[in-house]
């Protein structure tokens, strides 16, 4: 599928999704938000997905809002921030909490920049694995805004509030070596997109309902009280014992090491 923006490729589970405007280093415009949120919504459906590969074209994963082009419109900028409900997620949240919320791997395969809104989507991928030139930055401070797409969700889980603040409110300019020491980013790699390949691979030799049932416990339970994680924990062991999936990854273990996983059987999400 190939729209304006964004572009999947879907090869043995994998699909590559492609932040697909390169002349504006894929910058976010309305259409753009858009694309993603329904690109997410369709991969939500795809019961044979394995692992979602997310990267952008043209050697820049994002360089963040496209802000004169969202801001021509004074509605469309009203439409991306709309929500019913405060605690519902808007369209702008729902492009960075929606990779969260796929019950299968999302890997981000960050060359070139990463700013504002891109460093939001990312941080929604539960792995990023960067070249070395990579540039990292919430920006939004720069254009006298907070970050309000739902990285902050991300943010307080993987940093000190100090240090998150500081990165906020400075609007520092990051290079991959100091995001990696400040765990915005999983590893530097010398080929992002080959690193991301190996690593699904990788990850596709586990169940995906173990894999979604992991993902699923960690992003709702990590900052949950310890009732609610032991609550999560035994309900969706019990899950996994009652599936086709668990059976299959015994004998893995045993005797039929290629034996096929069968296609995602539970909703996770």
């Amino acid at each position: 599928m190939k729209g304006n923006y964004v572009e999947i490729k879907k090869q043995q589970g994998i699909a590559y999704v492609c932040l697909n405007r390169p002349d504006k280093y894929n910058a976010l415009s309305f259409d753009a938000f858009l694309e993603i949120d329904k690109t997410i919504k369709q991969l939500k459906k795809d019961r044979d997905l394995k692992a979602v590969i997310l990267f952008g074209a043209g050697n820049n994963f994002c360089s963040g809002l496209d802000v004169k082009s969202v801001m021509k419109s004074p509605m469309q900028a009203l439409r991306i921030l709309f929500k019913i409900l405060p605690g519902n997620a808007n369209l702008a949240q729902r492009i960075s909490l929606g990779w969260r919320q796929l019950p299968v791997p999302v890997i981000a395969a960050i060359e070139g920049c990463c700013f504002g809104g891109g460093m939001q989507i990312a941080l929604g991928a539960d792995f990023r694995l960067v070249s070395s030139t990579a540039q990292f930055s919430v920006m939004e401070a720069k254009w006298g805004l907070l970050p309000d797409m739902a990285g902050l969700v991300t943010l307080r889980e993987i940093m000190p509030k100090d240090q998150a603040l500081l990165l906020s409110m400075t609007a520092a300019v990051l290079s991959a070596e100091e995001a990696l020491q400040k765990g915005l980013v999983t590893q530097i790699v010398s080929n992002p997109m080959e690193s991301a390949e190996q690593l699904a691979q990788q990850l596709m030799q586990t169940s995906p309902d173990a894999n979604a049932a992991i993902k699923f416990s960690i992003n709702r339970s990590w900052t949950a009280s310890v009732r609610r994680l032991l609550r999560r924990e035994t309900l969706s062991q019990i899950k996994l014992l009652m599936g086709k999936n668990r059976v299959i990854a015994a004998l893995r273990q045993g005797k039929q090491p290629n034996m096929p996983y069968e296609k995602r059987q539970s909703r996770w999400y």
